[in-house]
């Protein structure tokens, strides 16, 4: 269970929008080590409340239900992981060969995973059971990750750094690989660290670009 936080009373009290996001971050700490232990199926409101050191009530202070909940954690959890990659390019990404920002962002999605194995297995494995809105969202996430390396592959081709992928579903394939990749590692341990994965994913980007025709 999660250490309870002092929080200062009266005047000294954080204004209500920091100890929401107090609350909010504890809850999803929370929810997320509840959905990996027990699974979406078995998981409550009141276990994960319990297990944040809070009241029902406060859980629902800020979800509707579980549903809510694991959606809510998986936008959070796929924002983290969004932000990772964006960074581990930085503002050198115009200077970068392809072969580069390539293998520094599967590094970075990776290492993301391995930090919060919790986290992970809602964003890969849960979410996949917690109903039709959920699978939307999931559907929805993936599909933008496939546009994102679509749009990046449309940039380099035109400067002549890499073949243009066949179509956009060549991407979205990148994109559901990956994906898969990462979830039996976490269902299985297989292989033993997920961010052995990471030679793996390269491989399957560079295998798809050079099976492109030209």
């Amino acid at each position: 269970m999660h250490e309870r936080e002092t929080v200062p009373r009266g005047r000294h009290a954080p204004p209500p929008e920091v100890r929401q996001d107090r609350q909010r971050r504890r809850l999803f700490a929370a929810a997320a080590a509840v959905f990996a232990r027990a699974g979406y199926a078995e998981a409550t409101a009141e276990a994960i409340a319990r297990e944040a050191g809070m009241s029902k009530a406060t859980f629902y202070e800020h979800f509707d239900n579980k549903e809510d909940c694991i959606i809510a954690l998986f936008d959070a959890a796929t924002d983290s992981i969004l932000t990772a990659m964006g960074e581990a390019v930085g503002a050198g990404r115009e200077q970068m060969d392809p072969a580069s920002r390539y293998r520094r962002q599967i590094g970075a999605f990776l290492e993301s995973l391995a930090n919060s194995p919790d986290a992970a297995q809602t964003l890969l494995v849960e979410i996949i059971g917690a109903g039709p809105r959920a699978m939307e969202r999931r559907d929805r996430v993936l599909a933008a990750f496939a546009a994102f390396i679509d749009e990046r592959n449309r940039e380099d081709a035109e400067a002549g750094l890499v073949p243009r992928l066949a179509s956009p579903d060549d991407a979205f394939a990148i994109v559901g690989a990956a994906v898969e990749l990462a979830s039996r590692q976490i269902r299985t341990g297989e292989p033993a660290d997920i961010r052995d994965l990471e030679p793996v994913v390269e491989r399957l980007i560079q295998g798809m670009l050079a099976a492109t025709p030209r």
